[in-house]
């Protein structure tokens, strides 16, 4: 049987600044069919890992490569298009007045508050790209009448103009209540079923948020890989407590994660 080329490959990644050792020995790798989630507590290494992937963190020492092209010996500006990320730090810099449609059409010039004129083909891409992500009805609303899960949304619809491989989600669900996380969560889920859509990697602190569409895991601690592979496997009450740090109860049921950090022992349910 041929195994496919990896989509995302990392291979023994080190980041130290100022003698400190942000990422040490990171070996990771992402095939096509694959969705990932990439969990772990405050100053795990996550954010560093994602700044690492969009060529904004330069390595020490180690490879990271995207469909085989390795930053440092390819283009990283062309690289870079291949993983489109959605971050609170995109979603702050939005102008008020643009709206959904304009939002989306914008990344094909790579352009934050649109000012130039679209033309048919990108309204015509862009609408298509709001209706896969379910937000159609938004096309015409401004960027400061959205709620937090529609700006989710759009921005997913946005990333998604460029035709990544890959899609970074980092911690998409913060700031949403309940019930908008839930409803985000749940068109992830749809999302990631989708024929065409790309890898999803997305990065939380919460096994709450993590849908059964998630086929694996990487899990971080202090700058190092503590698991990584398919979920059930990597996912375990061990694993999340020694990345927490915690004595913790871990309980799956109808394919969702809940962890429950005040029991008196690690134990699963």
């Amino acid at each position: 049987m041929k195994i496919s080329r990896p989509i995302l490959e990392v291979a023994d990644l080190c980041i130290v600044r100022d003698r400190t050792v942000i990422l040490r020995d990171v070996d990771w790798r992402v095939r096509r069919g694959e969705h990932w989630v990439i969990l772990g507590a405050n100053g795990s290494g996550k954010t560093s890992l994602l700044s690492a992937l969009t060529g904004y963190l330069m390595p020490t020492s180690g490879e990271i490569s995207v469909l085989g092209e390795t930053y440092g010996e390819s283009d990283w500006r062309e690289l870079r298009k291949q993983i489109g990320l959605v971050s609170s730090s995109i979603r702050q810099m939005m102008s008020d007045a643009e709206t959904a449609l304009e939002t989306v059409a914008s990344s094909k010039y790579a352009m934050i508050d649109f000012w130039g004129r679209l033309s048919r083909t990108d309204k015509i891409t862009a609408m298509r790209l709001l209706k896969q992500i379910e937000c159609e009805y938004l096309a015409d609303r401004e960027w400061r009448v959205l709620s937090q899960g529609e700006r989710q949304r759009v921005l997913i619809g946005r990333a998604l103009m460029a035709k990544p491989r890959v899609l970074i989600l980092d911690e998409p669900c913060a700031g949403l209540d309940p019930a908008a996380r839930e409803h985000f969560l749940q068109f992830l889920q749809r999302l990631g079923a989708q024929k065409n859509s790309p890898t999803l990697i997305f990065v939380t602190h919460h096994v709450e948020e993590i849908m059964p569409v998630f086929s694996h895991v990487l899990i971080l601690k202090n700058g190092a890989v503590l698991a990584a592979g398919e979920k059930m496997t990597a996912l375990t009450v061990d694993n999340l407590a020694a990345a927490f740090a915690a004595k913790l109860k871990l309980q799956l049921a109808d394919g969702r994660y809940a962890m429950d950090v005040s029991s008196k022992r690690s134990t699963v349910v």
